[in-house]
């Protein structure tokens, strides 16, 4: 009937998303990799994640 997410729930997915991989790139980083690329890696596993959730969202309706 109406749209119950906010946009609190898009930030919420965002931090979530970014802590995840975030996690795996501390590790990666301490492994030797450049911290350039692993910091690339979280904004596109962020961006990954963000575009999943509206993907599922829209087929809720």
């Amino acid at each position: 009937m109406y749209d119950k997410r906010s946009k609190q729930d898009w930030l919420t997915a965002a931090i979530m998303a970014a802590l995840g991989a975030g996690v795996v790139t501390s590790f990666a980083i301490s492994r030797g990799q450049h911290p350039l690329i692993a910091i690339g890696i979280t904004v596109f596993a962020t961006a990954a994640a963000l575009l999943v959730d509206e993907y599922l969202k829209f087929f809720k309706k």
